[in-house]
């Protein structure tokens, strides 16, 4: 079981990114979903979650405002998740990872996540 973290690469500041995450091995459609980052000699951090359903979603006040976090739940699709990553910031810089929660709710916590992908590398240049 894996999930694939794609779409980081290098961007100016003010620039977008979008992450997608896909899964591999088997469907995420009823799990909550979140995005964290590591910044380079920091700690893995929250980012955003998604509900089951897509119908709810959660951010960090970081980047509230600015990245966005959706997915595709419909059915015959590899149930992708997104996080559209827009005035991208130098603190944004880090190694962006998805995951996938065996809670109800939708949780901010590492501890809360079963499931990660191995990351993709955001760099922002001022």
């Amino acid at each position: 079981v894996q999930l694939q973290a794609s779409g980081g690469g290098l961007v100016q500041a003010g620039g977008s990114l979008r992450l997608s995450c896909t899964p591999s091995g088997r469907t995420f459609s009823r799990n909550v979903m979140g995005w964290f980052r590591q910044p380079p000699g920091k700690e893995r951090e929250f980012v955003a979650a998604i509900s089951r359903s897509g119908g709810s979603t959660y951010y960090a006040d970081s980047v509230k405002g600015r990245f966005t976090i959706s997915r595709d739940n419909a059915k015959n699709t590899v149930n992708t998740v997104y996080l559209q990553m827009n005035s991208l910031k130098p603190e944004d810089t880090a190694v962006h990872y998805c995951a996938a929660s065996g809670y109800t709710a939708m949780v901010d916590t590492l501890s809360g996540y079963d499931y990660w992908g191995q990351g993709t590398l955001v760099t922002v240049s001022s």
